[in-house]
């Protein structure tokens, strides 16, 4: 395996082989996995549109900042790309408890040579900008101010991290990317769907060569995601059951945008729930244990609603409902 700071995507791939996508277009990438490469997950689709964008990222160094709703899969499609071509990817949550000294670095003590000694440890961001890394900036609209400010040096076009502490200049590793993920694009919490989102300044978004909007997946690839996931429910029966499953989790997802529910089916929680289903044989208990009991008390008789709907059938109801499970 080549040195992490040696590697370079040096590889010429088709789009089309990797991603399934309709075009000519190549892009580069690493011969061999390095370090932090994250895992294939051969049941992924990728979603056309954020792709080509992610791809651009990668291969002609854009700033990529992917909005959506929580549940889409932001980070996961990032992680994906990266994954066929790979790239090393770090993802980094700015919630409020991460500070600027936790992006940058502090003086610290260590034990050198039996003796303690102050040095200075590079924080996660002047570490992953000498390196070939794709660094994912989680929550981006939930990042502190002061967080944000050290961020935006690195947006720029030369991309230098200044370090005041160490009167030392760092300039980016050619391979060394930055994306984003973000709930409202800055918008700041207008429609009271993302408590603690943060307004940020139009000098701040302005500095993203690209945002890409990502939706929950479409119906049918869904239900192949999820039959892939739990090969006991891919058979028609199976496929009928997952239909409606995922139409449950449409109506959560509508119900949410439309401030009847404070949260949302993921594709991730579909899964899960057919997950349960193999253990419990019962798809109205595995739902309660899956999603219902994670709702607000208040919101479920919504949630129950919307099971009879695709269901046919009482949440709460003695009767069973007939699996295909094996």
């Amino acid at each position: 395996m080549p040195e992490m700071t040696t590697a370079a995507p040096s590889h010429l791939v088709s789009v089309r082989e990797l991603f399934g996508l309709d075009t000519d277009r190549t892009v580069r990438a690493f011969r061999e996995p390095v370090d932090h490469v994250p895992d294939i997950d051969p049941a992924y689709r990728f979603d056309h549109a954020v792709t080509t964008a992610l791809l651009a990222g990668f291969g002609r160094n854009r700033r990529v900042m992917v909005q959506g709703l929580h549940g889409t899969g932001k980070s996961t499609h990032i992680e994906q790309v990266a994954a066929r071509l790979n790239w090393p990817c770090v993802r980094v949550n700015l919630d409020g408890h991460l500070s600027r000294l936790d992006l940058i670095g502090r003086d610290a003590v260590v034990l050198r040579e039996g003796k303690q000694v102050t040095e200075f440890q590079e924080g996660i961001l002047p570490w992953a900008l000498q390196r070939p890394v794709a660094l994912i900036l989680d929550e981006y609209d939930a990042g502190r101010p002061d967080v944000m400010f050290v961020i935006q040096r690195i947006l720029e076009r030369d991309g230098k991290l200044t370090l005041l502490d160490q009167n030392r200049v760092l300039s980016p590793h050619p391979a060394f990317r930055l994306f984003a993920t973000a709930n409202t694009v800055g918008l700041g919490n207008l429609n009271g769907l993302y408590h603690g989102a943060q307004r940020l300044n139009h000098a701040q978004i302005d500095r993203w060569n690209i945002v890409a909007t990502l939706d929950h997946l479409p119906a049918e690839q869904e239900i192949d995601i999820v039959a892939a996931r739990v090969p006991s429910l891919d058979d028609p029966a199976g496929r009928d059951l997952i239909a409606s499953m995922v139409a449950v989790a449409n109506l959560t997802r509508n119900g949410f945008r439309v401030g009847d529910l404070s949260t949302l089916m993921s594709p991730r929680t579909v899964i899960t729930w057919a997950e349960n289903i193999e253990i419990f044989r019962d798809p109205a208990l595995a739902f309660r244990l899956s999603f219902v009991n994670k709702c607000d008390e208040a919101e479920r008789p919504i949630v129950a609603e919307y099971f009879q709907r695709c269901f046919d059938a009482e949440l709460d109801g003695s009767a069973t409902l007939a699996t295909s499970v094996a």
